[in-house]
């Protein structure tokens, strides 16, 4: 994920409601508040709930950028500072209440549901139609000369392969480095661990053969990369969906209609699509979000 490094602390979110609700005029009876963690597809994904809340319904709308990683949204939404929130279903495995040990992809979306409503009333919703994990990644050119299509392929090579990823995922004992090995039987030439945002263009450059990415990263496609199957399904799931604190939807049942229409249409391709046109071509969150909900058909007001 491309992310950005300013972000806004728990204790002053309660004051940009409050300042929010002040500047709006219209009170907080009429409004709902959107937040987004600091990396671009949360950014869009929420000028997308926007723009489909404020051409369906006249309720106002107001988005709120940069809260830091997904614990802040969750918390933020349990204490009523924050109405909508894109979350991703790997967050079960954070320990907010106990689950079942799996990495099926449609049992963690459901204990996400189940557990969330159940622990803190947020109405978790199905998948966008995407998911944003850890992925594999290696150039065009080096996948089509050896037929890499998924992980499994390269262990015939591993040996000579080297590996480009962040310094955390090598020591973590679960589902890191170690565990990776164990899982698919083999381990690369040599790691060399750097920070997140260089191996795209370490990989580019063949300063390493294979990387550790995110799967909806706009670099796999400003550097032309293909991302390798995990034919195993060793990562965790974590697919993304939105997310409505329940007094909210209470007050307003209608937003979970409107955003209703875009469960299950944005797949990983179209999200990296509408993160490279911001983060490479430098365009507004907001204006790749209209533009994709004119180009869809979404809107209804000219």
């Amino acid at each position: 994920m491309t992310r950005q490094r300013r972000t806004l602390s728990a204790g002053i979110i309660a004051l940009l409601v409050a300042m929010t609700t002040l500047i709006s005029g219209c009170g907080a009876s009429n409004q709902v508040i959107i937040g987004t963690q600091t990396f671009t597809e949360t950014k869009i994904l929420a000028e997308m709930y926007k723009g489909l809340i404020e051409d369906r319904t006249d309720i106002n709308v107001k988005v709120i950028p940069d809260l830091a990683a997904s614990p802040l949204i969750l918390t933020s939404l349990r204490k009523g500072e924050l109405d909508i929130g894109t979350l991703y279903s790997g967050e079960i495995f954070n320990g907010y209440f106990p689950i079942e040990e799996t990495k099926d992809r449609a049992e963690v979306l459901k204990q996400a549901q189940e557990g969330f409503k159940k622990t803190f009333d947020l109405e978790w919703m199905d998948s966008l139609g995407f998911e944003n994990t850890y992925a594999f990644t290696v150039r065009r050119e080096l996948a089509e000369e050896r037929g890499y299509k998924k992980i499994s392929d390269v262990e015939k090579d591993a040996d000579n392969l080297r590996l480009g990823v962040d310094t955390t995922w090598l020591e973590r004992p679960s589902d890191g480095y170690p565990a990776f090995q164990q899982a698919y039987g083999f381990k690369f030439k040599q790691e060399f661990p750097m920070e997140q945002s260089l191996v795209y263009q370490a990989v580019s450059n063949q300063q390493v053969d294979i990387v550790l990415a995110y799967s909806t990263d706009p670099r796999l496609k400003e550097y032309d990369l293909i991302t390798l199957e995990d034919d195993k399904k060793f990562f965790p799931p974590f697919d993304a969906s939105p997310v409505i604190r329940g007094e909210a939807l209470q007050a307003y049942p209608e937003i979970e209609q409107v955003i209703q229409e875009l469960i299950g249409k944005i797949d990983a391709k179209t999200m990296i699509e509408l993160s490279y046109q911001v983060d490479i071509e430098k365009k507004s969150e907001r204006e790749v979000a209209i533009q994709y909900l004119k180009d869809q058909g979404y809107l209804t007001k000219e």
